[in-house]
């Protein structure tokens, strides 16, 4: 069986603990994760100045054949990811095939803006709940509702990645992850 893929999609401003810590776990569970620049370039700067080389550009191929998507929060990390059309249109395809979208921190924004969100639970960074429109804001860290995985930051970013492997694989994964990780 071949793994599943997971695409990570970093832009200058983006927040390198959600990104990162992210691709970390997915990785240590064996999924196919690929890092996605959506500039010109395949070196991003982080909201904390850390330069991050990702694996490939947006522009490079397509990337529809994906299980799933994660969009790292930070400033002005998601307003760059919210303001590149052509990762637009493909959120708007993974949600048309129900396919995973996840989004931590600031990032859940965008996918209120879109209107993806009604009638479905979801949480972001503090300040952001007004943008998470239609959404029931719930008080958890981390949030699954049918195809979304929301997370309120980076202080949660390992159970967001964690939340993550058990919905593409299972909860066994996650948990054997977790334990050699010592994620508590």
């Amino acid at each position: 069986m071949a793994s599943k893929k997971v695409y990570v999609f970093l832009a200058e401003g983006f927040e390198v603990t959600e990104a990162l810590a992210t691709v970390d776990v997915l990785r240590r569970a064996r999924l196919d994760v690929t890092t996605v620049s959506i500039s010109h370039s395949l070196e991003v700067m982080s909201s904390n100045r850390i330069l991050v080389k990702a694996d490939r550009l947006f522009s490079e191929s397509s990337l529809s054949d994906g299980d799933a998507i994660v969009l790292p929060g930070g400033m002005p990390g998601t307003l760059n990811l919210e303001h590149f059309e052509p990762l637009i249109d493909l959120i708007l395809e993974y949600h048309r095939t129900g396919k995973l979208i996840g989004a931590i921190c600031a990032a859940p924004s965008i996918l209120g803006h879109l209107n993806l969100l009604n009638d479905e639970e979801a949480i972001a960074y503090p300040g952001f709940e007004n943008d998470l429109y239609g959404a029931t804001v719930s008080d958890n860290s981390v949030v699954r509702s049918h195809q979304f995985i929301t997370a309120r930051g980076m202080g949660v970013s390992h159970k967001f990645a964690l939340k993550i492997v058990e919905t593409l694989l299972d909860e066994e994964t996650a948990t054997q992850v977790a334990a050699t990780a010592i994620i508590e």
